[in-house]
């Protein structure tokens, strides 16, 4: 049964004393928050979603977001008293405890995404929303923000999207309360400011008394009528709410009470409500099987040894020959599609294509929630924008997503012609930061094909560098790819270094490697598909064998290929060829023979390396 506005207000009240008693016994937090949210997450947990305590998971349910995650205590406390976990939310912050400071999906089911940077919530939920439509579940997905964090771009991507692909089952609420760390926020507490701007990207927009049980009522009956739109229901509320010492007070951001006479007398003002309630569980409807892997075997890859493609284009026929098989694949690109070659799978499956526009941070957010709602989404743009969406990249690693996988095209100064503004030269380094993150770079369009086969099957984050311009392929369709591995091409005890690259600078290597054959110079050459990890054990053996190593990347050199081998591998002598100065538009070749990228430029190192 729902609860009954009796109920929800003692339920309010109790959901304030426990944050309060859970951030004064962490030592820290952010209590205010939570008290202003309070009639928010009652009537939301106990009225209005279709839950059940027993199974966050089941089709045809619920979801919620936290996007503005400094309230984590007060989810913890609403998930305690819904039954849906056991844990003591007097652990909050403790090292051993899953109820963390900022939500993270240490508690399972219930929290899908990790939130408290700011502004990065409702991509999240957007991604689900649309993940509830190509699924068929009729769960809808809540999303419950901070009226500071819209002053933040991503919120306005994440907006204009969910109106353009009309996410009638989308509803975001934002807490209205007027205050921020450090000072009142941008609009204060007007919400008929913020209902304005959600109107002008095309939402359904409520403003209420956010302490109003009936009026939050009335406005989630509203949101669930509108079935064209999302809805933004904009809650004027006021932070520390029920506290004197606290309500509607600066400087009490995150900041607990003390324990003694400043926490007691909160507490004897909240009141201390004792209630047992349950709600039973329910679903929206009946939600169609999610998809699965058909199981059958894949076809290999179509290219012939010779050939000249891109491994770009080579990323498009991968999408399409395994996403036949595999439904769960969806594929968004941030309006770079007929340059990434996104825009094969777009044709073959619409349904699973979501065009995000140019908004890569929402685009990266999307496929986050996606990823959340089961399916393996892969996101493409160029590897120079994907530096805008960092942030969400970063918190996408503490939500260790079963399946993310992102794709930068146009690296590295062999664009050409464009200019710097678009060659990906950050990117090897971004993604090698990235907590368990795997980092693949291929050379030639079979590599390429395998390897976006080697991303599904790795799972978690998954970062695939593709190039530009044209390059031969060198392998054949047997050929396997595993990560973590590499590929030695021709060796002999008469090596006299070992040169290591991949993407465009292989092929200059191989062409080093047979002009040098030609003076009776002997060089072995490694295609480093896998640059994180890597494969130590063969690299090593390469520098003990050969003594002098050298690397060759279409990247700067902080962070690339060099920088890490020269981490794990040692050798007598490493000479790392990189994009050092600061490059500008010019003909593919011209810009890789500027920056000593080339044949040639291998050739010089590797005579420089022998004396």
């Amino acid at each position: 049964m729902q609860a009954d506005d009796n109920a929800l207000a003692a339920l309010s009240q109790k959901l304030r004393r426990d944050s309060l008693l859970s951030t004064s016994e962490a030592g820290s937090g952010h209590p205010t928050t939570c008290l202003s949210a309070a009639e928010i997450m009652a009537t939301l947990f106990f009225r209005e979603m279709a839950l059940d305590a027993r199974d966050p998971w089941r089709p045809g349910t619920d979801h919620f977001v936290m996007s503005k995650g400094h309230a984590a205590p007060i989810l913890w406390s609403a998930l305690k008293e819904l039954g849906a976990i056991t844990h003591d939310t007097s652990t909050l912050r403790q090292i051993d405890s899953p109820l963390e400071g900022h939500p993270t999906p240490r508690v399972p089911g219930w929290v899908k995404v990790a939130t408290g940077s700011l502004g990065q919530g409702l991509s999240a939920a957007m991604g689900m929303a649309v993940g509830r439509r190509i699924a068929g579940d009729p769960g809808r997905i809540y999303c419950l923000l901070g009226d500071g964090e819209t002053a933040e771009g991503s919120v306005w991507e994440a907006a204009a999207l969910a109106a353009y692909y009309k996410l009638g089952n989308l509803c975001a609420i934002v807490d209205v309360n007027g205050l921020g760390q450090s000072g009142r926020t941008m609009h204060e507490r007007d919400t008929e400011a913020l209902c304005g701007k959600f109107r002008a990207f095309g939402w359904h927009a409520i403003g209420v008394d956010g302490h109003d049980l009936a009026a939050l009522t009335r406005a989630f009956e509203e949101a669930r009528r509108e079935k064209d739109k999302p809805t933004a229901i904009l809650a004027r509320t006021l932070k520390g709410k029920g506290v004197r010492l606290l309500e509607d007070k600066d400087n009490w951001h995150g900041k607990p009470l003390k324990k003694g006479e400043e926490l007691d007398t909160a507490l004897a003002e909240v009141g201390a409500a004792k209630i047992l309630f349950r709600v039973e569980a329910r679903t929206r409807g009946t939600a169609a099987q999610r998809p699965q892997p058909s199981g059958e075997a894949l076809p290999p890859p179509p290219y012939k040894m010779g050939e000249q493609v891109a491994t770009r284009e080579a990323y498009g026929e991968a999408l399409v020959r395994i996403g036949t098989l595999d439904p769960r694949i969806v594929v968004l690109d941030a309006e770079t599609k007929n340059s990434t070659f996104a825009e094969k799978f777009k044709d073959r499956f619409p349904e699973r294509f979501v065009e995000c526009f140019i908004a890569e941070q929402n685009m990266v957010g999307a496929a986050l929630g996606l990823a959340g709602e089961g399916f393996v989404p892969f996101a493409s743009t160029f590897a120079a924008f994907l530096t805008r969406a960092y942030d969400f990249i970063r918190m996408a690693a503490y939500s260790t997503p079963k399946h993310l996988i992102l794709v930068g095209s146009h690296v590295g100064v062999s664009i050409g012609e464009d200019g710097p503004s678009q060659m990906g030269l950050e990117d090897l380094a971004m993604m090698r930061a990235v907590m368990g993150s795997t980092v693949l770079y291929p050379s030639d369009a079979m590599s390429a094909s395998r390897l976006v086969e080697q991303a599904i099957s790795t799972g978690g984050i998954v970062y695939l560098r593709t190039s530009r311009p044209k390059t031969r392929v060198i392998y054949g369709p047997d050929e396997q790819f595993p990560v973590g591995g590499c590929k030695v091409i021709g060796q002999s005890p008469r090596d006299v270094a070992t040169v290591v690259a991949a993407g465009v600078t292989l092929n200059e290597a191989l062409t080093a490697r047979e002009r040098l054959g030609q003076e009776g110079i002997s060089i072995r050459v490694v295609d480093l598909y896998s640059v994180k990890p890597l494969d130590v054990a063969t690299l090593q053996r390469c520098a003990d064998e050969t003594s002098s190593v050298i690397t060759v990347e279409d990247h700067f050199p902080w962070g690339g290929i060099g920088e890490a081998i020269a981490s794990q591998v040692v050798a007598p002598r490493l000479e790392m060829l990189a994009v050092r100065d600061l490059p500008r538009s010019g003909k593919p070749a011209e810009l890789l023979a500027r920056h000593k990228l080339d044949a040639s430029a291998i050739v010089e190192a590797v005579k420089r390396v022998r004396k």
